[in-house]
């Protein structure tokens, strides 16, 4: 890793130039690439480095950037990756492992202690699978532990009150649903945690694409539930991470 410790004990030993230093000190906080900036300091500033959004990028600029993260030492993560671009990252970064269903490419490079508590990941439906398979895998990137609760939407509620002892067991829940975005309000009127709700683009023609579940969510009436937007199972997993962690 080009630290700029590692950089300053290089230039002292005679190993670099002031030239070569000082570009290296420059890109150990950025780098670029022509089609994008690595922003390779996000690491220190936040604690996890940069991540991929591989929508819309093209298999090699996926590849590129996911390569010049872990190439600098960090774990490298890139969440909507196509299975071509998947296949161009694999072979820049062979260690990397794609998950087809959730489109999540991850490579680990180290590990931080596993927090003693966990995060539940809670789906309404098996449509809304792999929005809460983001969530869950990078929550599980991020070293926590994660409780799947797989198909207990409002319309069967028995079976979300099964396994209300194993929700409540969680230090945060990821409440994941599509359709008229129930289930979070539900789930936060039965526990104590707090409660991150996904919307998903699931359901018929007035679901608006999770237009309904975004506002059912935002109106929800159960308090300690907030919402992240349609479809982003990262956002929800990574907030957890963060809360997991205080």
């Amino acid at each position: 890793m080009n630290t700029i410790e590692d950089i300053l004990d290089r230039f002292s030993a005679g190993d670099l130039d002031r030239a070569a230093a000082a570009a290296a000190i420059s890109e150990s906080y950025f780098e670029q690439l022509g089609h994008s900036t690595i922003d390779h300091d996000r690491a220190r500033r936040t604690g996890a480095a940069e991540v991929v959004y591989g929508e819309s990028k093209t298999p090699a600029q996926v590849a590129a950037t996911f390569e010049a993260i872990a190439r600098r030492g960090h774990s490298a993560l890139a969440t909507r990756v196509s299975a071509e671009a998947a296949q161009a990252a694999l072979q820049a970064v062979p260690e990397a492992a794609y998950h087809a269903e959730a489109r999540l490419l991850a490579y680990k490079r180290q590990s931080q202690p596993q927090p003693s508590t966990s995060i539940a990941v809670v789906t309404a439906g098996t449509s809304d699978r792999a929005v809460a398979e983001e969530a869950a895998l990078t929550a599980e990137f991020y070293d926590n532990a994660v409780i799947r609760i797989s198909d207990v939407g409002v319309a069967g509620v028995h079976r979300l009150l099964a396994r209300v002892a194993a929700i409540r067991a969680a230090r945060v829940v990821v409440v994941v649903a599509g359709m008229e975005g129930a289930l979070p309000s539900v789930v936060g009127g039965l526990i104590d945690k707090p409660v991150i709700a996904v919307p998903t683009s699931v359901g018929y023609g007035a679901s608006f694409n999770g237009l309904a579940a975004l506002l059912g969510m935002l109106n929800s009436c159960a308090s300690g539930v907030a919402v992240v937007n349609i479809d982003n199972g990262f956002g929800a997993g990574f907030l957890a991470n963060t809360i997991n962690r205080l």
